[in-house]
């Protein structure tokens, strides 16, 4: 009477409770398939970096002596789908029944709840037991409520988990949020700490890949990849970023720098999400860094509000909103990517570094994504779809439970506010203020209309005036609505004039 239980490639939690007993009824199956480097052109070293994880990960489970059956990308008898490779296993080990954890995508969840109801044997679904909320908490949090405020279920998962608050429930500091300290440009010192990652050679996996015919995109890195295999690295990652980055973290979080990607981010984002690292873990480092007086506190609530407040919130409204939420488009925008999404070639050197990052490291920190490349391409109205697709493909942690409520709500409001308060929308001087891109752009940041206007500044405007029937009754765009009523015909006409011209060649860009 044997049990099969499924492990995904974001199921690498080795503290779960399902290894904490030996059985010899039990077998593990992971699989690499081309269903799931498929369904998006995904980055090479996301592809490299989940399935280096997953093997340590069997070898770990195997070493422990748990019995693993391990597909690989190339096995003869991998025929690259999670339903097809499971008949096969099942019959191969004649299994009573079949387990697997909760998927955090609606696309799995639906296809492992469909695969299972059509079986003829026991069937069940655990917790992933990584997570600090359940799927349904923030919907039940919030209730009836039109629009989910974060910044509201925020204080209360710190209230719920004693997260920086004293006995009382009063917050730390005597306020719930430190975010206004925390939005300096950086001056160029002090200098982002050495990186702390691992280094492995993984080329033979690479080759794997390749030859296994498995499309991507952006620079592998295989001979000299710096992202964790295991929750050990992982931790190391962790404590370095305590000791180095944490303290200047805070100050400079919104920064952005051609000089420095990474600055002071701790990079930790990928193994989270793919379970090697818990964030209570994570949370609980943070804190007590704080309380051991090596952190300030507005950077210890700052990163700490990202991984308890908008991470648990963002799949909140993931799981409330899907399978709908990823077709919004409340702009009906539908322009496709320009070229220089995939090579970075573009004259705009704000996103020349940012996406030129993205393809040389796989990642890129929120503001790069938020502020320069999901900015332009709302202001250029730009697909929702196709940056979801490039964003879910791209970024080594994205993963679409994370990934499409920050693209599809927060970057591109495509949802219409259900998530964010407002667009997130700039001209150039946000971005002159916040970084260093500027200085030496093709573009002039204090023009607006010409060939050499910052392609922001016009965009900028004429997205405001475009969407003023929809827009200008939001309280938090007050401002930039009553600098465009100072705005003569004239010059209205040639913002959009110069938006146009834009708009209809952005390759050009």
């Amino acid at each position: 009477m044997t049990t099969l239980r499924l492990i995904l490639g974001d199921q690498l939690n080795g503290q779960h409770s399902w290894y904490s007993t030996v059985r010899d009824d039990v077998v593990y199956v992971m699989m690499e398939v081309r269903q799931e480097t498929d369904y998006v052109l995904h980055h090479a070293q996301k592809i490299i970096a989940i399935f280096a994880a997953m093997r340590d990960f069997a070898a770990r489970l195997r070493a422990n002596g748990h019995v693993v059956h391990y597909l690989a990308i190339d096995d003869e008898d991998n025929v690259q789908s999670l339903p097809d490779n499971l008949d096969a296993l099942l019959a191969r080990y004649q299994a009573s029944a079949f387990e697997w954890q909760a998927p955090d995508e609606w696309r799995l969840d639906e296809q492992l709840r469909t695969y299972a109801a059509a079986l003829a044997i026991a069937t069940g679904m655990a917790d992933t037991e990584h997570f600090y909320s359940a799927r349904d908490d923030a919907a039940g949090f919030f209730g009836q409520r039109g629009s989910w405020v974060m910044e509201h279920f925020y204080r209360h998962m710190r209230l719920r988990h004693r997260i920086m608050v004293s006995e009382t429930g009063a917050p730390a500091g005597g306020q719930w949020n430190f975010d206004q300290d925390n939005r300096e440009a950086w001056p160029g010192m002090p200098w982002e700490p050495a990186d702390p990652r691992p280094r492995h050679n993984h080329s033979a996996l690479w080759a794997t890949i390749e030859d296994a015919g498995v499309r991507s995109f952006g620079q592998p890195q295989a001979g000299d990849f710096r992202w964790p295999l295991n929750q050990e690295e992982a931790l190391v990652q962790l404590e370095a970023f305590v000791q180095h980055a944490l303290p200047h973290f805070g100050r400079f979080q919104d920064a952005m720098s051609y000089k420095a990607w990474r600055l002071f981010h701790s990079l930790l984002s990928f193994a989270m999400n793919v379970k090697l690292l818990s964030p209570r873990t994570v949370v609980q480092r943070v804190e007590q860094a704080w309380r051991d007086g090596h952190a300030p506190i507005a950077a210890a609530e700052g990163y700490i509000r990202q991984i308890l407040g908008w991470r648990e919130y963002v799949r909140g409204v993931y799981w409330h909103r899907m399978p709908g939420y990823v077709e919004l488009n409340v702009f009906d925008h539908h322009t496709p990517l320009p070229h220089w999404f995939w090579d970075g070639q573009t004259r705009m050197r704000c996103l020349a570094s940012a996406i030129g990052q993205s393809l040389e490291h796989a990642h890129s920190h929120h503001i790069n994504r938020l502020m320069l490349i999901g900015n332009f391409a709302l202001l250029a109205g730009i697909s929702p779809q196709a940056l979801h697709q490039w964003y879910l493909g791209i970024y080594i942690d994205a993963f679409e439970w994370v990934e499409a409520p920050n693209t599809l709500g927060m970057s591109q409001y495509a949802d219409g506010g259900l998530l964010a308060t407002k667009p997130y929308i700039s001209s150039a001087a946000y971005i002159d203020r916040m970084s260093d891109y500027c200085k030496g752009c093709h573009y002039d940041k204090k023009q607006r209309v010409g060939e050499r206007a910052c392609p922001y500044n016009a965009l900028y405007w004429d997205f405001l005036e475009r969407n003023r029937p929809r827009l200008e009754s939001n309280h938090r765009l007050q401002m930039p609505y009553k600098q465009l009523q100072r705005f003569s015909a004239q010059d209205l006409a040639a913002i959009r004039e110069r938006s146009l011209s834009l708009r209809s060649d952005l390759n050009a860009a």
